[in-house]
Parts: C-alpha cells; structure tokens; sequence
C-alpha cells in the first residue's frame, strides 16, 4: 500500500491494537473540523457524513460482492487502526490553479471476516471540501484471485434532496447529455445516473457524489434504492464478454482481480454553496501522483480545429490535405495560438476499425512531416485523431513514430465505455504516451477520475455535450452550458470545444442548423466567456478561419480577447452563480484577472464583487458584453479598486468577459 510515506504526512496514533474496537463508532473530521465521518463496524461496515454539524449522508453500507464472499456486509472484527494527518502543497502541471493545499485527515480501518479470518482494510480520508472511502484486499494465503461481482456500497441521504443528474442510456455510453434535475426518491433499480450526482441539502450545503482514482477496476454509475429511498446505490461497469468467473450464475462481471485490490474512492464533495465545488481539487487530490518526472514539454495553449468547421477555408480544394493545413496553421500563427489539431481523415483507413486502418500511414494527400516543419516554423505545434482500437493495435510503433514526427499530442476518440478494460487502456495509453513526450485529448471518454494528476499529459477530455452537437441537434442550450460547471466540470477538465462565433436566437437557431460552419444559439459575450469558464489547458478554438479574421485581415469582434485569453491559471474563485442559471468565475494568471459571466435563456444584470483584486492599487478593466443581437459585442473601459462593484449586463443566451489588470504607475 502507499498511503502512508510521503512527505508532510504527521502521524497522530500509532498503530491500535483489536481492543480499540471499543471505540465504535469511528470518527474523522476534516482539518478545519467542517467535515465529519463517522464509521461504524459493530455490524457490517457503515458510515455517515455531516457537514456543520447537519447529516449529509445517514448510516448508508460499505462493501464488496466477490467470488470469495462478502467483504463488509456480515460481521467484521477490528484488528487495529491507524490515523494520520496530512498538510502538503500540491502543484498541478496545468489547470485551475498552480498551487494546492493538499490537507486531509486518514484513518485506515484493518479488518478481519471472523467466519475464515480473511483480511481487509476500510481507509477513509477527510478534507475541508470533502470525504472519502475506499477499500483494500491485500494478498493472503488462499486467495489467488477476486471477481468482483458488485458493491454494496450506498449514498443515503438525510432527506429527499434537490439534484442534478445525468442519465447515460446504458454502460456503452459516450457520457455525453444534459445534467437534468432529479429526486432521488423517483429513480429505480435500472435507470443509471452518471458522476458526478450533484445535490443541496437546501440548509446551506451542496455536495456531489462521485469516484476517483481508478485503477484495475470498473468504473462506477448510480441507481436507486430499494422501496423509494433518498439516496442512490454504486453500479459498476460489466466487462463486456467477460469469461464465467465464481458466484452466483447471475453475477455481473463487473472486475476480475489476480492481484491486490484497491477500489476506487468513493467521494463526497461537499461546501457551502454550488461555486465551493467548482474550486474543490478533491477528485485529483485522490488520485495517485504523477507518474512523469518531466513535465518541461507538457504546454498549454489554444488550438485551431478543422471538423467542426468542416475544413471550411477560403481554398478551391479545401479538405483533407496538406495545402488546407497549412491554412489553419497560418491563422494559428497570426492569432497567437500554440496548436493546430488535425481531425479524422488524416490516415489510411481512418473511419475503419478493422485491420485494414494504418495510424502510420498518412494519406497521400497528408504530408504529416511537412505539416510538422511549416508549423514548427511558425510556432504551432500539431495534434493528430486516432480512434482507440486503431490506436491500440499498433500503440508503441505509432507513438514512437509521432513522438519522431515532432507531433505534439494525440486526440484518442469513441472509447464510449468505463468497464474495467477501458481504465486499463486509459493508463495504458497515457503512460505509452508521457514516454514519447505526446500530450492527450480522450473523447468518447468516461467521467474523470482524477487521472490527469497520475498523468500530468493528459490535459483535457470530452464526456461532455459539448458544441459538436450543435452540428445536429438543438439540445446545447444557454442553460445546459450554465449547468456544465456546476456538474460534469467538478470532475476535471471539458474539452466542450467552444469557439462558435456565428450566432442566432434559440428560435431561429433550427432553421440554420447545419453541418459546415455551424451557427450556436448563444451570442458572441457567452462564446468569449467560455474560455474563463470552461477548464482546459488546451483549449479549441473551433470555427471556420474567416469567422476570425475578415477578408482585409483585421479581427473580428472578440478575437482580440481570444488571442490574450490563457487556459491555464494561477487560481480560481467561482464569485456567483447557481446551477442552470448563470455563473461568474474570475481566474488569475500573474497579475492579471480574467472573469467570465454566463447566463442562462433569461438576461440578467449582474453586480460582480471585486474582492479579489489586491489592495492599494488602481486596476483596468476592458468590459466585452453582448450587444444588439447574437453577434454583437459592446466593448469598454473602467478604472476600478479592491471593493468596487462591477456591472455586466447579460442578454438572454448571453455572457460577457472582461480582462483586468493593474494600472501602470
């Protein structure tokens, strides 16, 4: 195991014999004393969790059906106990913020089932903006291996609470729609809820539900209770095909062990408010750390984008093909930005899954090396597409021929499932990746669970509804993006692919749905402030070159923002907002603030508190706000101090953006 050796981890309590089970219920409270667990193991494993006092979570079960039993559901011994305490920094590579309090409290629980004496550990963790559980089977004798046919582990809630779900269809999903409100109460034993599950107690807490830290094991979905509880149970991914493994004839396959297992954490996020989440580091503080000591060639930046477009430049032969590269290259080059990705097409048998497909070679019309050389001249480093399975026949080969290329990540597509294979080729393909110096891009992708700490490359991800969908559906509305950072962005980064600068009303928006160059039904203020928003460290900037630049050169409205807009940052603090409604987020980097409003159909206007600014000292605002209609920006300038107010005012769909900074002396 390795919880237990890093630096700043301060030992509470020595190891405490059996006769400490004495002390039933366990209790673990969380540095600042906000959080509070406690577990019970008088009769089959069970905790509760409070927040100030308030129950969050009321006596819900922890535990594991397996092919040698039940691990935490019938009666357990306690061997002894062990609490730490942990107050370290951690430092994201890219992301949110470049500095992290990493602080928690640990107790690991070491168990034992009396009826064959077979040993177990329950570890639980407390943090000021969350908790934790997780367990552990280590080796023994007699036990060569464990199928894990499900768990019995449960979230029961206090009361009937408000939440926001997100319902995937079934395990082969794509994790992509709309987070929609739900009781929990409603939900039977088969419909599924997607991570996270987001709730208010509706007495000044909000939390979300959710696993990290992934490793040999299913990914993990929710149902309801039996008998319409609050609350909802874990479900886990089957492995599709799985050979017939020890049990119950019934038993879903859900992970087959030969090792030591460590289950995934089940986590609580938990603050005062839906921002508090938004800020929280909990899901990457669980997860293991970096596996890459080189981090030096991981960049973040902006990229240009030829699918969603539909390779729509000013060429006669515009397509797939180098001479059209080289065009989004050169508007890379001209707006600043670090990459430009290439999408599917690129090589032989690109839209095969079958042996046939070649990710090594090019098409004729593709001279990836060429590619490479003009945007290296040029400062734009190139992605490529792969799908998976094409990805994975030929996984060393490919990235070792990439990484000689000089290409600057992969963007791996159509995974669409979260069983136990797929979080294997997950690790598997980052680590092969982090090896040949290749960033990446996961779509078609589950949840996050924390990984993009492990592997600092991985930078972003979709298993979002993002603007693609605005290519042939209606369903990427002003509130499903106002909802997304209250829900699926808790998790890690989206790669939403933002960027639309042609805009129409909602009801106009059907009748000009199309395939190339696309119209979103948001105004040109929401597509600026997406890019504060929104967490990606590479960030797509995905329409047509002529929506940013005219045909005598200059920019178009906004572009300016988009060329000094950064994707990674030095901190962040949600000021406002509530979920399906509107959102003000204000993200630092250097001395410099960035803040993005958003809002939902209605228009609103909006008093942003300027606290955050530093004292004595004047600052510059340049204010974008929608103008007139969908594609019009007003633009502005104010002089402001710690303590002012500022005012933005939103249109319906709309949003705004402004650049602060410090005044020259």
């Amino acid at each position: 195991m390795r919880f237990w050796g890093s630096i700043g981890i301060l030992p509470l309590l020595a190891l405490i014999p059996a006769g400490a089970a004495a002390q039933e219920p366990f209790v673990l409270a969380s540095p600042d004393g906000t959080n509070e667990m406690r577990i019970d193991a008088s009769d089959g494993l069970s905790y509760r969790v409070s927040r100030g006092g308030k129950p969050v979570i009321v006596d819900s079960p922890i535990g594991l059906a397996t092919s040698d039993g039940a691990y935490g559901s019938g009666p357990v011994t306690v061997l002894s106990n062990e609490r730490t305490a942990v107050d370290q920094v951690y430092k994201p590579v890219v992301g949110k913020s470049n500095e992290v309090a990493d602080r928690y409290s640990q107790l690991v629980l070491h168990l034992q089932r009396p009826s064959d004496g077979r040993r177990f550990d329950l570890v639980a963790r407390a943090y000021n903006d969350g908790v934790a559980l997780r367990m552990v089977v280590p080796q023994q004798e007699g036990l060569l291996k464990l199928d894990i046919h499900g768990e019995a582990t449960a979230f029961r809630f206090a009361a009937d609470y408000g939440c926001w779900g997100m319902n995937p269809g079934s395990f082969d999903s794509a994790h992509e729609g709309e987070f929609n409100p739900l009781k929990t109460s409603q939900l039977d034993g088969k419909q599924l809820v997607d991570t996270p599950l987001v709730c208010s107690t509706g007495s000044g807490a909000t939390f979300a539900l959710t696993d990290a830290d992934k490793r040999d094991y299913a990914g993990a979905y929710f149902s309801g209770l039996a008998n319409g509880a609050a609350g909802v149970r874990v479900v886990l991914a089957p492995i599709p095909n799985a050979p017939e493994t020890d049990g119950p004839a019934t038993a879903v396959r859900a992970v087959l062990v030969s090792r030591p297992l460590v289950t995934p954490w089940r986590a609580v996020m938990l603050g005062n408010r839906p921002g508090d989440l938004v800020e929280s580091h909990l899901v990457e503080l669980l997860a293991e750390p970096s596996k890459v000591e080189d981090t030096s060639w991981i960049v973040p930046g902006k990229s240009t984008w030829d699918w969603w477009n539909g390779w729509a430049v000013d060429l006669p032969d515009a397509g797939m093909n180098t001479a059209t590269t080289k065009a989004y290259i050169d508007v890379a080059h001209k707006l600043g930005f670090k990459y430009h990705l290439i999408d599917e097409g690129w090589h032989l048998g690109s839209s095969e899954t079958a042996k046939p497909a070649d990710v090594m070679r090019p098409i004729p019309a593709m001279n990836i090396p060429e590619i490479v050389r003009y945007g290296k001249e040029r400062g734009v480093g190139i992605w490529i597409w792969i799908h998976w399975q094409q990805l994975d026949r030929q996984l060393e080969d490919a990235l070792t021929l990439y990484e000689a290329w000089g290409i600057k990540g992969i963007k791996v597509d159509f995974m669409n499932r979260n069983d136990q294979e797929m979080v294997a080729f997950y690790h598997r393909v980052l680590a092969a990746a982090a090896r040949h110096h290749l960033m990446v891009d996961l779509h078609g992708a589950y949840p996050p669970d924390g990984l993009a700490r492990t592997y600092p490359n991985f930078v972003t991800q979709e298993g979002v509804m993002g603007a693609e969908y605005n290519k042939w559906s209606a369903r990427v509305t002003a509130t499903h993006n106002v909802t997304l950072p209250f829900t699926r962005m808790l998790l890690g980064p989206i790669d939403y692919t933002p960027g639309g600068f042609r805009a129409t009303t909602p009801a106009g928006f059907a009748a000009k749905m199309r395939d190339k160059k696309p119209y979103v039904q948001t105004t040109r203020g929401q597509a600026l402030a997406m890019y504060v928003v929104y967490d990606s460290p590479v960030a797509m900037v995905a329409d047509s070159p002529d929506a940013y630049v005219n045909p005598d050169g200059s920019l178009a409205a906004g572009v300016d923002f988009l060329e000094r807009v950064p994707t990674s940052w030095d901190e962040t603090r949600v000021l406002n907002g509530e979920i399906g409604q509107y959102i003000v987020t204000a993200r630092r980097k250097g001395n410099t603030w960035y803040v993005g409003a958003m809002t939902n159909e209605a228009g609103r206007k909006l008093t942003v508190p300027l606290d955050f600014l530093g004292a004595g000292r004047s600052y510059t605002a340049e204010v974008y706000e929608d103008g007139t209609g969908p594609n019009d920006l007003r633009k502005r300038s104010a002089r402001l101090r710690k303590g002012s107010k500022l005012t933005l005012t939103l249109a319906g769909s709309g949003g705004a953006a402004v650049v602060i900074e410090p005044t020259a002396k």
